[in-house]
């Protein structure tokens, strides 16, 4: 198994709104985009994320060879609760994820 952030991409994830965050997850190339396709399921991503993975939204955006995931907030931004205000920390736990060989 890979870990997704030893792959050649990059992992991006942003604030998208008071009750968004949004992950994107740039490929180099059109085979390892197709990879992650197939690869990187919303099931895979509620788990990584503690989220259910009814409430995930899934984009590919196959020119530019991107994969990118929406999830809603646990928390509203700039809560008193909210721990991560920019949305930033979402790209290292994703990056933890296993890939098939």
């Amino acid at each position: 198994m890979t870990r997704l952030g030893d792959l050649d991409i990059k992992i991006r994830s942003k604030n998208a709104g008071p009750f968004w965050i949004t992950a994107d997850i740039f490929c180099q190339t059109s085979p390892v985009y197709d990879r992650l396709c197939a690869s990187i399921t919303e099931h895979l991503i509620a788990a990584c994320l503690d989220v259910p993975a009814d409430s995930i939204m899934r984009f590919e955006i196959e020119k530019l060879y991107v994969l990118k995931f929406s999830i809603p907030r646990p928390d509203i931004q700039g809560s008193r609760t909210d721990r991560d205000m920019h949305g930033a920390q979402l790209a290292l736990r994703l990056a933890e994820i296993e890939i098939k060989d």
